[in-house]
């Protein structure tokens, strides 16, 4: 965890923006959950250990969280922009059902190669990507 706040900390001083023990709290917070988190609920979260911090202070540190690449955006179509860690973490596409809401976490090598090859004979460089795939689970179908 020392290295998200060398890492946060570097880019913040990049920008010019000064390190506030609020932005820290709302690193530490979100780097002790590993759940797919809403600034809603990691606002929920924050205000349980400071009551100071406000709503806007987390979701502009979680922008910054985004810019610095110790976090990715992630929208399931559901209106809802959510958070989940990506620096130190495993690569994985998602599975969302849209009846329920649920998803599930996939990690499938022959989808990256498959991505890699289509990429290499297109001469395209690619930079970062997301497959979500959309249905219904296996319980809503029941």
């Amino acid at each position: 965890m020392k290295k998200e706040f060398q890492i946060f900390d570097e880019y913040i001083r990049s920008k010019g923006l000064r390190h506030t023990s609020q932005r820290e709290r709302v690193l530490e917070t979100f780097l002790s959950t590993e759940k797919h988190v809403s600034a809603d609920e990691l606002f929920k979260l924050v205000r349980k250990k400071d009551r100071k911090i406000g709503y806007t202070t987390v979701y502009r540190t979680m922008k910054l969280l985004s810019e610095c690449g110790l976090c990715a955006e992630i929208d399931f179509d559901d209106g809802i922009l959510r958070f989940e860690h990506i620096y130190a973490h495993k690569h994985h596409d998602h599975l969302i059902c849209t009846k329920c809401g649920k998803f599930i976490e996939v990690m499938k090598p022959s989808i990256e190669k498959l991505q890699g090859r289509l990429a290499k004979e297109h001469a395209f460089l690619p930079i970062r990507h997301k497959l979500q795939i959309f249905g219904i689970c296996k319980e809503c179908r029941k």
